[in-house]
């Protein structure tokens, strides 16, 4: 059975989660905000989503630019696991996963390091 938060405790996993970035890359994080939504509208089952331009492909022209976004979707997120324990740690890879994109790191790439 799917574990029930509330949207609050909710927004404290996410938090702690950014909380586990290392200094030096939260330092690194540019022109991001990090929401949480229920569901993604066109695929109910996505995690998270990064939109944006990553920072290994920003030039002169990204000057001006609206914030990229990093988006946690919480139902999703809650209905792949059993347990708040399970949901903390799904939280913290997705969350990771998320900034990583930022960072420009790939899917591929998220896999072969264990953050998929």
């Amino acid at each position: 059975m799917p574990v029930r938060v509330s949207s609050q405790r909710f927004d404290e996993l996410v938090a702690d989660a950014l909380d586990m970035i290392p200094p030096e890359l939260a330092a690194a994080l540019d022109n991001v905000v990090v929401l949480v939504e229920d569901r993604n509208p066109d695929e109910p089952d996505l995690l998270g989503l990064y939109h944006g331009v990553a920072l290994t492909e920003r030039d002169s022209w990204y000057a001006g630019s609206l914030p990229d976004t990093i988006t946690i979707y919480r139902e999703a997120l809650m209905d792949v696991c059993d347990t708040e324990e399970q949901l903390v740690d799904e939280v913290a890879v997705t969350v990771i996963h998320e900034i990583a994109h930022h960072f420009g790191i790939d899917d591929d790439r998220l896999h072969e390091l264990g953050w998929a």
